[in-house]
């Protein structure tokens, strides 16, 4: 394991991984963030796909991540969290609608979005509460405001 801390818009990112596989992305104060003591040696030239197309996303560049990524956590969990990855850039979906995916209940799914241990590259910041209702965020939820700003459409520039 070894992690690299790069910046970005929204603070500091703290990418996580074995070899070229990324396994966590977390933000400062990130809820579930785990003990730093597993995250290896720090290192931030490790993960240079990772690093690059995060530039590119912040740039509005890139619109769907392709770095090798693992999540671990039970079943209920990546089967939360395969249906974030289904979410499109610049789409929202609600926690009634994933719980209707995969069988759970909303406030069941909730927990799981909060445990994504693969924020950004697996876009938990997606998911609304009902009504498109912004929602806790495990990075805060200026954070998931920002995200999805920058994910949302221009303007068509019709008068």
């Amino acid at each position: 394991m070894k992690h690299a801390v790069v910046d970005s818009p929204i603070g500091p990112l703290t990418v996580v991984g074995d070899d070229a596989v990324v396994t966590g992305l977390y933000f400062p104060n990130h809820w579930t963030r785990p003990d730093r003591t597993t995250f290896g040696e720090r290192d931030d030239t490790a993960f240079p796909e990772a690093v690059r197309q995060l530039e590119e996303y912040f740039a509005g560049r890139r619109t769907v991540f392709d770095v090798p990524v693992r999540a671990d956590g039970p079943g209920f969990d990546r089967a939360v969290w395969a249906e974030l990855a289904k979410i499109p850039y610049g789409a929202t979906a609600t926690y009634g609608e994933l719980a209707r995916a995969v069988g759970g209940l909303p406030h069941e799914v909730g927990a799981a979005v909060g445990r994504n241990p693969l924020s950004i590259l697996v876009a938990c910041h997606r998911v609304v509460g009902k009504g498109g209702k912004l929602t806790g965020y495990a990075g805060g939820v200026q954070r998931k405001a920002f995200l999805l700003d920058l994910e949302r459409p221009p303007a068509s520039g019709l008068w």
